[in-house]
């Protein structure tokens, strides 16, 4: 995994990358990473022992992140999940470093209470054996608005600083990973630089018929001004954006999303043949190496 400045520093690095509304086409030409590939993050809507999770830890090379999710959240995340956690976060990407595993939790599209969103986050990162087990947190139901006045942007700003601050007290040298999922073009407010809410966003969340027809809105992050747009602006390290496609045939159609998803900015991705109600609980049948080895060829 491509590193990123830890925590709040990020957003002091990315100061020059200031909202503007038009901005992009401007700014995506100056900003785009130097060294930017495509690394997979498999949601793994699982339990610990699955086949799904057993795959992910022969994987070779391994996922860059994966979700775990013990009961959307709301289920204790205990030492059987914290262990699993453990085994996961050993695997080597193929960058050489390991994986991350984040927690997940809902939020209602900013409608949760903080303080139960809170107490969500705490149930992956104030365990009792004091330890981190997890890298971070995956907020998904995430709204893609700013709300009145940026109030549901800062919501989530809110809840970012509370996992930096979180992780931060059991160990400082922990760098710190926030997903927001949409599941689809995410407003600009939510990358300004003083107020941005995650390190990633999941800017497409769909099937393999949608992506690859009439279901891409035509970029990672829109303005009311200017629309929909790259978001390069805002990516300096090749790692804000991550599709999740989901119905994908076959393998050569599980590289045509990964490639596709490069050339439309992802840094994560994920293919599978997995279908609704929950497209996340089983391998895909090419395997989940075949998918990590076919991301790292690409740029």
């Amino acid at each position: 995994m491509r590193k990123r400045t830890k925590g709040l520093l990020a957003l002091l690095f990315s100061s020059a990358l200031a909202v503007t509304a038009g901005s992009s086409s401007a700014t995506a030409a100056t900003s785009t990473a130097t060294t930017r590939g495509l690394e997979i993050g498999v949601p793994a809507y699982v339990w610990p022992g699955d086949p799904m999770l057993s795959g992910l830890q022969a994987a070779t090379p391994a996922a860059s992140i994966v979700i775990l999710n013990p009961g959307n959240g709301d289920t204790a995340f205990t030492p059987a999940w914290q262990a699993q956690a453990d085994t996961l976060r050993a695997g080597t990407t193929a960058a050489g470093g390991h994986t991350k595993v984040i927690g997940y939790v809902h939020t209602d599209n900013g409608t949760r209470p903080l303080a139960d969103v809170e107490a969500s986050i705490d149930n992956y990162l104030k365990t009792a054996d004091g330890k981190l087990h997890v890298d971070g947190i995956f907020f998904d139901v995430v709204s893609r608005d700013c709300g009145t006045a940026n109030s549901t942007r800062d919501y989530y700003f809110t809840l970012r600083q509370y996992v930096q601050t979180a992780m931060n007290a059991i160990d400082p040298a922990a760098q710190d990973l926030v997903v927001d999922n949409p599941g689809t073009a995410i407003a600009d407010c939510y990358l300004d630089p003083a107020h941005r809410t995650a390190d990633t966003f999941v800017t497409y969340e769909g099937s393999y018929a949608d992506y690859t027809g009439g279901g891409w809105l035509g970029g990672n992050v829109f303005n009311l001004t200017s629309g929909y747009y790259s978001g390069a602006s805002f990516d300096p390290s090749g790692t804000s954006f991550w599709h999740l496609v989901y119905n994908v045939p076959d393998e050569p159609r599980m590289r045509t999303a990964l490639d596709t998803a490069f050339a439309r900015g992802a840094g994560y991705a994920y293919a599978t043949g997995d279908t609704m109600p929950n497209p996340w609980d089983t391998a895909p049948s090419w395997g989940f190496t075949a998918e990590a080895s076919h991301a790292a060829t690409i740029g």
